[in-house]
């Protein structure tokens, strides 16, 4: 059976442990789909990243990302990692141009203002809005009663999210419920099978955070890079400013505390947003498919 290797590492974090974990195939030419969702599976972590050469002559690959149950057509911190590894395959930094579903995610990998190492890449498309669901039943989602939360919006830089407001206090005592997304799924079909909750509370420029995504695997994510993305795009949106910049903290609760740095630009096509963040390798080894 051939064997691809494969590498983890954990990013929006410098601390072994931390972040969200990612699994990364550097080089997955000869994987089927099929493989591709069942490798998914068996990691079974919010998402595995594929590399592939790229179709387009100016691209550096093409990035296929599975959930534990489908393919997406954009994530936040599985291109922060491929950057990371690509970078490490050369001289440990670069900048480089991912094909996926969404369009072509911009990498750059280098030192930040303090000289250490950072990741960050540009969300593939401007910021958009849809129709956000009933608050009733977003709030049911997090366990909460629609007057815990502030109003909904449903915004996307490439991948659809459900932006929600609420106080401090409240983030602490959500809680994911399962058969509440289903309930929403069911009144929402564009929503059944991607449906991010992202739960936020701001203080000045940082921003506490959770996400929950059972339709997709991902009961509770620790750092969603696309999420917060769509946040700091939607944010300017709602100002008058030019730019803006965020931190954000996400996985707390959960044991794995991230840290994702957000910007947000108004450019000639609408907002333009962008995440960074660090990264750390956990595990290297091989998969027999």
């Amino acid at each position: 059976m051939p064997l691809y290797p494969f590498v983890t590492l954990d990013v929006f974090t410098d601390q072994r442990f931390g972040g969200n974990p990612l699994a990364v195939f550097p080089t997955a030419r000869g994987l089927s789909t099929n493989e591709m969702q069942a490798l998914a599976r068996e990691f079974n972590m919010s998402e595995v990243a594929f590399v592939l050469p790229a179709t387009g002559p100016h691209n550096t690959a093409q990035v296929r990302i599975f959930t534990p149950e489908l393919e997406i057509d954009f994530a936040g911190h599985p291109n922060v990692g491929v950057g990371w590894v690509l970078a490490d395959g050369g001289t440990g930094g670069g900048r480089y141009r991912l094909e996926q579903g969404a369009g072509v995610v911009d990498v750059e990998v280098g030192p930040d203002g303090d000289g250490r190492r950072l990741s960050r890449i540009g969300a593939p498309q401007p910021l958009s809005f849809g129709q956000a669901p009933d608050a009733t039943l977003v709030a049911a989602c997090a366990g909460l009663a629609v007057g815990d939360i502030g109003t909904p919006r449903l915004c996307s830089v490439g991948l659809q999210t459900l932006c929600v407001p609420v106080a401090r206090e409240t983030l602490d005592r959500a809680a994911c419920d399962p058969l509440a997304f289903q309930r929403l799924a069911g009144v929402r079909p564009d929503l059944s099978s991607i449906c991010l909750l992202f739960l936020y509370a701001c203080e000045g420029r940082h921003v506490e955070a959770r996400m929950f995504a059972p339709l997709s695997g991902a009961v509770e994510d620790p750092a969603t890079g696309s999420a917060a993305s769509a946040l700091v795009a939607l944010l300017l949106s709602e100002s008058d400013e030019a730019t803006l910049e965020l931190e954000i903290s996400q996985g707390v609760l959960m044991g794995r505390p991230s840290r994702i740095y957000a910007a947000a630009h108004r450019s000639a096509d609408g907002i333009r947003a962008s995440v960074g963040g660090r990264c750390v390798y956990v595990l290297r080894g091989e998969a027999e498919v």
